[in-house]
């Protein structure tokens, strides 16, 4: 399995409605890409904030194994919302962490 999981930075001016919006439409790729384990998106309450350098928000997409994974990143939809959410972060794509893990 692959967690695929991102933190971003959005602006400040980015309201919850928009976020919400940007989650729902990565939340709707499990009807469209086989693969797809789970989706989670939401605060982060870390109670260290010294350490999360500006990341409020996170998403994390569980994956079947990298073929799944891979097929995500070159999807369009994936591309296009992902578009959406760098246009909303602090610095564009400097506003995003994409971690992945395999278990």
């Amino acid at each position: 399995m692959i967690r695929h999981f991102v933190m971003l930075r959005f602006r400040d001016d980015v309201t919850s409605e928009t976020k919400k919006k940007l989650f729902a439409a990565l939340a709707g790729l499990q009807e469209h890409l086989r693969g797809i384990r789970g989706f989670h998106a939401g605060p982060n309450v870390s109670v260290e904030t010294d350490l999360i350098s500006g990341f409020h928000d996170a998403f994390w997409f569980d994956f079947d194994n990298e073929a799944a994974r891979d097929a995500y990143l070159t999807d369009g939809r994936h591309q296009a919302v992902g578009a959406q959410i760098v246009e909303n972060t602090v610095g564009g794509i400097d506003g995003v962490v994409v971690v992945d893990l395999q278990y």
